[in-house]
């Protein structure tokens, strides 16, 4: 008999399913959609172990002003999302001082380093060694001014995180990318993270991994979750279902339902846009295009390029003007093919003001909370999945405790109804 209903069904929610049903749980798997159709599907496929300072607000007046006069392709906003925005980037901006800001990467980073290990122990189970690629990452610099910046910061991360990197001139990042069409200043490879050809089909594998194990996989809306007696309740496609613990685990939409239960999220929304290309030249690994705020990497339905962050608020139409830079700085860098789909695909990072994850009970008994990833649920999924597996069990020494962070018991317990 079911004993947790896991909300969602995207690379946090599949996780949470396996690392609990490990732990003994009997769980129930729901969402309206197959897994991985949603935000997890859109990404660039990066599990970035490297990625151990997490994206601060712009502290100069300099970087603030590039944001506000829209001057680079990394961040877009529209004058009428401020209303809506104004709170949670206020937040955003304060947590990002070099004091609070500290506080964070040291929990941060230990997430981040672990991540691999953390997915290597569904990825084989999952039968999707196929869909990994271990040969890590580069980011490139058309300007030296940028280059030896990176050359820098890549030498303090080795040191201080024991990160590995290759620091590759203009030469030497020519020869490693025959397909470049320009002369660029150099490049940082990052060797350790793994990249993924297709993120959607990891996580439906990571979801057949969960069923073939026993446990329940369910279409379901879990805006219907409510409170019945001591435990919680949702409708699905196959009736009520009911179980003792309920685990939000829906990405950008968790602020809306938790909100009816008198939580007050104050998430940040970062709009994320990305389009398939045909073609036979492209980079040979994924690679990132820093001045431009542009990915492109291989996939197995052809070349994805993906945008940087359109700070909007869910429900608010897409723009265009990132994904075409995006596109336009990828044919420079590469000679891509067509289009494959017709319109690009969109959809929202959930970020917390803190830069940290939401990972632990709620309020109200049986409810837990796991979200808030940001731009690193597809890295972190199984990380902070199985710290939560831990918590519930009341085991271990979770490093990010109940409730995971002060800005997070600061709205968890203070803004949530009696």
């Amino acid at each position: 008999m079911t004993d947790t209903l896991v909300l969602g069904a995207g690379m946090v929610g599949v996780s949470t399913a396996l690392a609990l049903q490990e732990s003994g749980h009997q769980v129930t798997l729901l969402d309206h959609k197959a897994p991985g159709r949603e935000t997890s599907y859109g990404n660039a496929g990066f599990i970035q172990t490297e990625a151990v300072e997490p994206y601060p607000f712009p502290r100069s007046l300099r970087e603030i002003l590039s944001v506000v006069f829209k001057r680079g392709n990394d961040v877009d906003w529209r004058m009428r999302d401020i209303g809506h925005l104004a709170w949670p980037l206020w937040r955003y901006f304060s947590q990002s001082a070099p004091a609070p800001y500290a506080r964070t990467v040291a929990a941060y980073s230990k997430l981040v380093l672990r991540a691999s290990d953390d997915h290597a122990r569904f990825i084989v189970p999952a039968g999707a060694d196929d869909l990994i690629v271990r040969q890590g990452w580069r980011a490139v610099y058309r300007t030296p001014e940028k280059f030896e910046a990176a050359a820098i910061r890549a030498e303090r991360l080795k040191l201080d995180y024991g990160v590995p990197s290759d620091v590759l001139g203009a030469d030497e990042l020519a020869l490693r990318e025959p397909g470049l069409r320009r002369r660029l200043a150099g490049a940082v490879h990052w060797t350790s993270p793994w990249t993924c050809l297709n993120p959607g089909e990891l996580v439906a594998r990571y979801a057949s991994l969960f069923v073939k194990r026993g446990g329940t996989l369910v279409s379901a809306d879990a805006m219907s979750l409510q409170q019945h007696g001591s435990g919680w309740r949702v409708q699905s496609a196959e009736g009520t279902m009911t179980a003792q613990n309920a685990v939000v685990c829906l990405g950008p939409w968790s602020p809306a339902l938790l909100k009816r239960f008198g939580y007050r999220v104050p998430m940040v929304f970062k709009r994320g846009y990305h389009r398939h290309f045909a073609g036979k030249d492209g980079p040979q690994i994924s690679t990132l295009d820093i001045e431009n705020s542009t990915v492109i990497a291989p996939m197995n339905r052809g070349w994805r390029v993906l945008t940087g962050a359109h700070m909007a608020p869910p429900g608010t139409a897409p723009a265009t003007r990132q994904i075409l830079r995006s596109v336009e700085a990828a044919h420079e860098l590469f000679s891509l093919g067509e289009p494959i789909e017709d319109t690009p695909w969109s959809g929202y990072r959930p970020c917390m003001p803190d830069m940290l994850p939401v990972v632990g009970p709620g309020r109200h008994k049986g409810l837990w909370f796991h979200f808030g990833h940001g731009h690193q649920g597809f890295t972190l999924g199984p990380t902070t999945a199985l710290l939560l597996a831990e918590q519930m069990n009341g085991v271990g020494t979770n490093p990010l405790a109940l409730p995971l962070l002060p800005l997070a018991r600061d709205w968890a317990l203070g803004h949530a109804k009696a």
